[in-house]
């Protein structure tokens, strides 16, 4: 039976997805209205579905009030079908053990039952208030995948085609306000579901991903055909569904949308910033002929107001264009300029836009944006893409978007991964082509956290290209116009290792025209990716990680490798008989059929710690192996950034960054939001100031991601034996020059008697002595036999890790309560002599559950005798049902439990 805590969060996550599809790119002084249902969010709005072959009544009568749904299902808006049918128990939940699985049997797929199957009608009851009385109502649906019909009160008012799409429907002459209305939509699945076939091509080395390749005939979400990072089975209603939210909202006769603002700065001083500003406008009234008003545009704060008449015809659209040159107010000086993380901060302005008429607003819209330049050439050594932010030269440390697969997401959870996002040093993320336009709140999160993002657009070469290719440009049009004043939206790029559809560079230049265009992800100085799935470790450093040829140099767009999940989780996902002996049929399938080799190489790197007796062990060993897998890959990259290094680098994209459905080859968190120990050694190696080792030389180095010099820097490193014996050490001064790196500053020279297993304590202080950044690695005598292996100081010989001698650490923990928010300030110490090694700190419930999302400052960490470490522990009170329990553990400690007071 599946475990009650699982039941629990995937019910939690199922229910709450529906904040995910809010638009908020720009926002409305008037009320809006979103039609959620009230399964998802605690709203007022109860939605029903069906499935449409079942209904026998016409659409006519299904939209008209007092019509029986009864035996109708609730539905989860937003959602997916599939999201609602187990909601609703007709299936079981996809994401346990082998539930998914083709053979299984369990949930029929689309390919074999035919589009019919899941196409459903959803429907809901919503009252008109009177304050909407005399105004123009608007009904917003902000997307459906994968066409739907749009019914209001016995009407067809809009059709939608396409998953990426937004609607502004006026329903005023349609609704009945202080009255109950009917809003009723037939959703059909994408016109070619294709099947989970292999097909007989297919990039090198992978699997053969995408099924038989047809879902790429549709503008959809790809990935829910199946792929070797999810299901490769595929989710079976393709994600048919409403899967963002509607709104209801007023204007007057006029109304606004889209609006838009372009900074085009000086160079190279970059100190004075000419904008322009454009909306679009519409005229809805069908009584008048013409309309004349005025448009206002507001830069808040900076005291620029400028305005412009307007004459707009009945069923009017017209953009609206307010020029520095017609309107001086519009060219700033010294303006405060957006950077991404660890570049500057994060400054944002505002912009209003009213729409007057006889001096009465009839519609109000406000946005905010950044002033910032980005650009990228291919002026390189090697003719690789490089990527500049206000002139300066940046160097990538990205990452590749995966989005949650059955599209259960909501705003608690985008808030969660990206602040995770953020803590590991990440400064790019891409949208992978097979996935979605994410919401709003991402980019708005995105913004505020200096993260840039790379946006492509559904297609991919694993795939064949949209048969309709008016709603294919359709959809990339809406999605550009709601998405491009986001400072944070850096890159455009067409499709994921494949060509374009014709018209779309010159779509993108018309709507934005201030970012970069490449056609695809592998083009134009982006190099080709991998490795993708677990390797020797030690290959990193030789840059020989994959057959297809890893190259560290240039720019990167996939290179990666997983990290096991804590026990915890793994214990969440299957039958307990599955965990242990690794039943390989569960294990791999939870892999993408074993592509990950968690079940195989994996497997014997943790075995080089020593053969393990129980799950538990092996998930703790499981957690060192996925730690050295982060920490390798960033550090090399971090060696060879720009042109500091024996190679010209320019930037990673990590493959990949979050867990689609649960799987046993997570990554910096598993798909539960549980942080695993590479969350924690990705932000130690991209820590802005940070001191390294590589395993294959031997030397220390140091990187500075800071856009500022610094001098008088001291870089010591030290050695320890098993028994916590210094057996080592030296210290060097260095200059650290502005964005740049300092290799090799030293190597170190380990003792011939050391033992067998050893332990390496990085230090770098400033001027002053102070401390601003620390590194410990655990390093073995074993030689590097070769990339066919599983040998080397970074991968194998750790069997003696059980003769490290017992720790002590002393711990003090204080409680705090603000905003909502439940902290805990937790103080460890080692008091003993020898290392504290692998220290892990976990937030759980009282059936010894982790509390979820829990944001940690630190965990899996090693401590120094004598040392100390403060770790502040954050989480929502309205995660905590019960009193909290706080558990300290670690290799060679005993583990704690203390009981903390909510």
């Amino acid at each position: 039976m599946m475990n009650k805590v699982l039941c629990s969060l995937l019910l939690f996550l199922s229910i709450s997805c529906g904040l995910q599809g809010r638009n908020a790119n720009y926002a409305r002084d008037g009320k809006r209205i979103w039609l959620d249902s009230k399964e998802i969010h605690h709203g007022e709005y109860v939605w029903k579905m069906k499935k449409a072959g079942d209904v026998t009544s016409s659409a006519e009568e299904v939209s008209t009030l007092g019509y029986d749904t009864s035996d109708w299902l609730s539905a989860i808006v937003p959602g997916t079908v599939l999201n609602s049918l187990v909601y609703n128990k007709e299936y079981p939940e996809p994401y346990y053990g082998v539930n998914n699985k083709l053979e299984s049997g369990k949930i029929p797929d689309i390919s074999k039952v035919g589009r019919e199957f899941y196409t459903y009608w959803f429907r809901t009851e919503f009252d008109v208030p009177e304050s909407f009385a005399g105004k123009t109502i608007w009904l917003q649906p902000d997307g459906v995948n994968y066409r739907a019909e749009i019914w209001v009160n016995g009407n067809l008012l809009s059709t939608l085609n396409g998953m990426f799409i937004s609607d502004y429907i006026n329903v005023t002459d349609f609704v009945k306000v202080g009255r109950k209305n009917i809003l009723a939509v037939k959703v059909y699945p994408v016109d070619v579901p294709g099947t989970t076939m292999p097909k007989s091509w297919g990039a090198t080395g992978e699997f053969h991903n995408g099924g038989n390749g047809n879902i790429g005939l549709n503008t959809t979400m790809l990935m829910s055909v199946g792929w070797d990072f999810t299901f490769m089975d595929g989710i079976r209603d393709r994600n048919t569904g409403i899967w963002k939210s509607i709104s209801l909202y007023t204007t007057g006769a006029v109304a606004l949308r889209h609006p838009f603002i372009k900074s085009e700065l000086r160079k190279p001083e970059y100190d004075i910033a000419r904008e322009t500003i454009s909306v679009e406008v519409n005229n809805a009234l069908n009584s008048t002929d013409t309309i004349d008003c005025v448009i206002s545009s507001e830069i808040v704060g900076e005291n620029i107001i400028v305005k412009k008449p307007l004459r707009i015809l009945r069923g009017e659209n017209k953009t609206v264009v307010f020029t520095p040159e017609e309107f001086p107010q519009l060219v700033i000086e010294n303006p405060r300029l957006w950077w991404p993380v660890n570049k500057g901060p994060q400054n944002l302005y505002e912009l209003k836009m009213t729409v007057s008429v006889d001096g009465v607003v009839c519609d109000s819209v406000k946005t905010r944006f950044g002033i910032r330049e980005i650009t990228s050439d291919m002026n390189t050594p090697d003719h690789s893409r490089v990527f500049y932010i206000n002139g300066k030269r940046i160097f990538i440390r990205g990452t590749n978007w995966i989005p949650e697969a059955m599209l259960r997401s909501s705003d608690e959870r985008t808030y969660a991964e990206l602040r995770y996002t953020r803590q590991a040093g990440i400064n790019l993320i891409r949208f992978w082509g097979g996935g979605i336009a994410e919401s709003d709140y991402f980019f708005q999160l995105c913004d505020e956290m200096g993260l840039l993002i790379w946006q492509e657009f559904w297609m991919t070469g694993d795939t064949r290209h949209p048969q309709d290719k008016g709603v294919y440009l359709n959809n990339v049009e809406s999605t550009v116009k709601r998405i491009r004043n986001h400072p944070s939206l850096a890159y455009y790029v067409a499709s994921n290792e494949s060509s374009e559809v014709t018209g779309t560079r010159e779509l993108l230049m018309k709507l934005d025209g201030t970012r970069g265009y490449q056609m695809q992800s592998e083009c134009e100085g982006v190099h080709d990716g991998s490795p993708y799935k677990q390797v020797n470790p030690m290959q990193h450093y030789e840059n020989t990680a994959s057959s297809r040829g890893s190259r560290v140099d240039g720019f990167n767009p996939e290179y990666g490798a997983p990290t096991l999940p804590t026990v915890e989780i793994l214990k969440e996902m299957m039958d307990e008989k599955d965990l242990w002996p690794i039943n390989r049929e569960v294990w791999d399938y939870l892999d993408g059929n074993g592509f990950h080799l968690m079940s195989t190489m994996y497997k014997e790197l943790v075995d080089n710690y020593g053969k393990s007796s129980s799950i538990e062990e092996f998930a703790q060993k499981g957690q060192f192996v996925g730690a050295i897998n982060s920490k390798s890959i960033w550090e090399v990259w971090n060696y060879n950034k720009l042109d500091y290094g024996d190679r010209f680098c320019s930037g990673l994209l990590f493959w990949y960054h979050n867990c689609p459905v649960r799987q046993v080859s997570a990554r910096m968190w598993d798909w539960s939001l549980e942080p695993t120990a590479s969350l924690y050694h990705t932000a130690n190696a991209l820590e802005p100031l940070h001191v390294q080792f590589d395993y294959l030389k031997n030397t220390v180095s140091v990187i500075n991601d800071y856009y500022k010099s610094f001098s008088n820097y001291t870089v010591m490193a030290q050695v320890y034996d098993i028994n916590s014996r210094k057996v080592f050490e030296k210290s060097a001064k260095i200059n650290l020059p502005s964005d740049g790196v300092i290799n090799d500053v030293f190597t170190i020279c380990f003792p011939e008697d050391i033992s067998q297993i050893h332990f390496i304590k990085l230090r770098l202080t400033d001027e002053r002595g102070r401390e601003v950044s620390s590194n410990f690695y655990w390093r073995s005598n074993d030689k590097y036999e070769g990339k066919d292996t599983t040998t080397g100081p970074a991968a194998s010989g750790f069997e003696d890790l059980v003769k490290m001698k017992r720790a002590r650490l002393v711990s003090s923990c204080k409680v705090r309560k603000t905003d909502g928010q439940f902290w805990v300030d937790v103080t460890l110490r080692n008091v003993s002599n020898s290392i504290a090694f692998f220290n892990q700190l976990q937030f759980l419930d009282q059936n010894l559950s982790p509390v979820r999302p829990s944001f940690y400052t630190d965990n899996f960490f090693s401590l120094m005798p004598g040392e100390s470490k403060l770790v502040t522990i954050e989480t929502a009170d309205q995660n905590l049902k019960n009193t909290p329990v706080l558990v300290i553990k670690g290799w060679n400690i005993e583990r704690k439990q203390i009981n903390l007071e909510k």
